[in-house]
């Protein structure tokens, strides 16, 4: 019998329903060609740190850090059934069909399983990129042998396991050095991606909080020609550039002296020579289809999708049979998906959008881009539609996705965008100037947003300015000429920075040529040494401008091009060609994360570090702030799953690296470390937010308990404020206290009002509150006592009044209703006083819950529970 795994039961469905006679099942489908069951994603977990040794559960810092001998797994709670049916399964089996997406943690939530079962029948491997009939199919005869994949397994044990590692003793280690500082309730989640992710952000806002704008001057000159003016711009010399009147960046700072330079190009004589006059053809190639990333980033700036938005949008998509594979890291296509081509386009031309039907009318099938690549094709391609048409009512943003992913890959049927680009230098009174012309010779690809803005010109689309800018971004969200409104990575974007003709000996990248767009003018026709006349200048000023902060969708694009981040130069060098730090599926929820952990917040889309993110990244060492590392050990796990490295190698590395940024925890530094220490125990004050306003409290909580008002943001050591508050109530108060005299206030407490003696704490007198006067003779408690101990069947063994039972501190007990004369108490045993003493043990068939156990921890020094799905 052969057994189909898929991944998750949606996948099942579909694999199943193009085998013959599908039977649904518990747990699975029966087929007259095997049978198909499911997982839910991972139904394995690691396991946690205290179930390799019970000392674990307190958090100690002597016992860091924890290096499991041999890993260990376990079935999820809300897995455990189906488990058990694919277990079954499995040994019935006689063969196995691997049918996880065809990516790395694909890979591996399969393989786990088989592994932990200790399956030892034959395992073919399924890659479905698509979940149409004719790509499962096709897929379906083309079985490999799982074993081609074992590398890939290895690549995400390794990321699994160095996940755990880093995230299991680093959040423990530099959340007990926080604790040490005084921040007792503050957690510290460190993950060997999400940190240095947040590291990004952090460094962002300082930037834009420590930014001084700066005024510079450029200037611009009219020069003639004999065939016409233009105008150019001054270039500095490299000599000039080291006056102190120009900046690190070259930019001209002092008015005074431009307006020298101004008056010196002004005065003859006038005469000028043309020193360079070269023009260049450049191509620039369609832009590629998406991958998750891009995807995620073009949705971003067109539509202002979230990232997860984005992600769920397409696996909606994915599983509605209309595109291929979402979780994709690739931007090419197979070359035996062209034969798909004409019923794809045709499909699409039959579709309500009339840009989707313009696109389709000018575009030309036989042309074969540049995404048509096998060299560049792992277990996934980009992503793209399948042969299904749209016959499903779709939401808006599934339709808008949909027509983003269609348009980009009906670019591939548009020739290549050509331009002669010509650049002029004059040389005049010994200095440069420049200027940049260009003619469009073939407008390719990029016609269709001329067709489209003519449209608009016409009045025959009724989109809003806004809307039909975010058509054409979404279109082209990984290669523009247009300066982007979102520009989150240094002026630079993603990974189609090589988007010229790759055959071409012109290297010249889109990205320079949108950043040098501004500067194109239109130029005459000129020749070397051609004579020129200066004719007039002007300056004119600009002012630098702050960074933009990253919104959700500008993080995902430094999270993928992060050797722009990273801090050594070298390095920058050598990852430049990495696929980043996390996954297409991770980075969405990684972000996701950190917003619900309020390290960070969204306002207007732009994201905000809070006081916790700075407290966090402040107190780690660069090594795990910076991405260097994580990009790495990032660049170590794909050359794993191409078969370069081992995983005892890496985990080695990992582990010497995590035992280094354990030591540097001692010496963690945070910024908001009390000055005032607890008077009694010498530990740190920490200040706090309670029920009624913020106060100080002992770091040492519950050993010591310690606590003083909040006098102005430093600790009330004198109790000045609550002398003054008590005076106050004591001179409006009219009952005394019986015992020594002193003024009665009525207070607020945990079980409603009462009132107490205002020589707290020397005296310690209480009266219930019985409407806005003190029950002096204790009415009040005598009549809630009686009803008390009627209903009561218990008798106290030493004076036999009715016991009663109460709340406490520490949960529920029985106590003698004649208190305070009689004192005799019990604990509380499942409703009933313990007379004997002993302690209550559950029945063995009775359910305790998650939630119980979780409660029982012996975890008591922290009011949270970290777990490797933390990481």
């Amino acid at each position: 019998m052969r057994l189909y795994i898929a991944e998750k039961p949606s996948m099942a469905r579909e694999l199943a329903s193009c085998l013959k006679n599908p039977q649904k099942r518990t747990g699975y489908i029966q087929t007259a060609e095997g049978i198909v069951t499911w997982l839910f994603g991972h139904v394995l977990e690691q396991v946690e740190p205290a179930e390799y040794n019970p000392k674990y559960k307190l958090w100690d810092k002597d016992d860091l850090p924890i290096v499991p001998k041999e890993w260990k797994l376990k079935v999820t709670e809300s897995s455990a059934e189906q488990f058990q049916i694919v277990k079954a399964l499995i040994e019935k089996a006689d063969e196995i069909v691997h049918a996880g997406d065809p990516d790395r943690e694909g890979q591996l939530l399969v393989d786990e399983v088989l592994d932990f079962v200790g399956n030892k029948k034959p395992v073919k491997r399924i890659l479905l990129n698509a979940l149409d009939e004719t790509s499962i199919k096709r897929a379906l005869k083309d079985l490999r042998d799982n074993k081609e994949f074992f590398n890939l397994k290895q690549s995400a044990l390794a990321r699994s396991r160095a996940d755990w590692l880093i995230g299991m003793n680093l959040s423990r280690a530099y959340t007990l050095a926080a604790q040490r500082h005084g921040y007792r309730k503050l957690v510290l989640p460190i993950g060997r991606v999400k940190t240095p992710t947040l590291a990004l952000v952090v460094r962002r806002e300082r930037e834009i909080q420590n930014f001084k704008p700066v005024d510079f001057y450029n200037i611009i000159a009219t020069f003639e020609h004999a065939n016409g003016n233009f105008l150019a711009t001054f270039k500095p010399t490299q000599k000039m550039l080291k006056l102190e009147s120009f900046d690190d960046s070259g930019r001209l700072i002092d008015k005074d002296f431009a307006q020298e330079l101004l008056k010196t190009f002004a005065v003859e004589p006038f005469e000028g020579k043309i020193s360079s006059y070269k023009t260049t053809e450049r191509k620039e190639q369609p832009p590629l289809p998406y991958s998750l990333s891009t995807l995620q980033v073009a949705a971003g700036k067109a539509f202002g999708y979230s990232p997860q938005v984005v992600l769920n949008t397409a696996q909606s998509l994915y599983e509605k049979k209309l595109t291929t594979y979402p979780r994709s890291d690739c931007e090419y296509l197979p070359t035996n998906q062209i034969k798909d081509v004409p019923e794809i386009v045709k499909h699409l031309g039959g579709m309500s959008d009339e840009n989707l039907r313009n696109m389709v009318k000018h575009a030309d099938i036989e042309i074969k881009s540049r995404a048509w690549n096998d060299e560049k094709i792992s277990a996934h391609h980009a992503i793209t539609p399948t042969r299904t048409p749209v016959k499903v009512q779709l939401s808006e943003a599934e339709m808008n996705i949909y027509k983003t992913i269609a348009r980009n890959y009906l670019m591939q049927f548009y020739p290549e965008h050509i331009f002669d680009e010509t650049i002029v230098t004059v040389n005049y009174k010994k200095q440069i100037f420049g200027a940049r012309g260009k003619v469009i010779k073939q407008n390719g690809w990029r016609e269709f947003y001329i067709v489209s803005k003519k449209s608009d010109e016409k009045g025959t689309d009724k989109k809003s300015d806004d809307e039909n800018i975010a058509d054409e971004k979404s279109i082209n969200g990984n290669t523009t000429d247009e300066k982007s409104t979102d520009d989150n990575s240094a002026n630079e974007n993603n990974s189609t920075g090589n988007s010229t003709d790759e055959k071409s000996t012109d290297k010249k990248s889109a990205d320079e040529n949108k950043n040098d767009k501004d500067d194109y003018v239109v130029l005459p026709h000129m020749e070397k040494g051609d004579a020129v006349e200066y004719k007039d200048g002007i300056l004119k000023k600009g002012t630098t401008t702050p960074p933009k902060r990253f919104t959700a969708s500008g993080l995902i694009e430094g999270m993928k091009n992060i050797h722009k981040y990273v801090k050594n130069p070298e390095a920058k060098k050598q990852l430049k060609d990495v696929y980043g730090i996390g996954t297409e599926a991770t980075r969405a929820a990684i972000i996701d994360d950190l917003i619900q952990r309020k390290f960070l917040t969204v306002n207007r889309k732009a994201l905000y570090p809070t006081d916790a993110a700075y407290l966090l990244i402040d107190a780690l060492p660069d090594d795990m702030t910076y991405p260097d590392a994580t990009a790495i050990w990032e660049d170590k796990l794909y050359s794993m799953s191409e078969g370069d490295g081992s995983l005892d190698d890496f985990l080695t590395g990992q582990v010497n690296f995590t035992s280094n940024l354990v030591k540097a925890a001692d010496d963690a530094k945070f910024a908001e470390e009390s000055k005032y220490k607890c008077p009694n125990c010498g530990s740190a004050l920490t200040k706090r937010q309670g029920k009624n306003g913020d106060f100080w409290g002992c770091s040492a909580y519950p050993k010591c308990k310690t606590t003083f008002e909040d006098d102005n943001g430093q600790p009330d050591f004198e109790g000045k404020l609550r002398a003054a508050r008590q005076k106050i109530l004591a001179e409006e108060s009219k009952y005394k206290c019986p015992n020594c005299g002193s003024a009665l206030i009525k207070r607020q407490g945990r079980s409603g009002d009462f009132w107490g003696c205002s020589a707290y704490p020397k005296c310690k007198t209480t009266f219930e509150d019985d409407n806005d006067k003190p029950d002096f003779e204790g009415k009040l408690r005598e009549a809630r006592q009686k009803i008390l101990a009627e209903e009561s069947k218990y008798k106290c063994p030493n004076c036999g009044s009715a016991l009663i039972k109460r709340r406490g501190r520490n949960g529920d007990f029985w106590g003698c209703s004649a208190y305070p004369k009689c004192k005799t108490t019990f604990n509380d045993d499942n409703g009933q006083p313990n007379f004997d003493g002993k302690k209550f043990i559950a029945p063995k068939n009775e359910d305790i819950t998650a939630d119980k156990k979780r409660d029982n921890s012996d975890n008591d020094n922290f009011d949270f529970v970290i777990s490797s799905a933390d990481f």
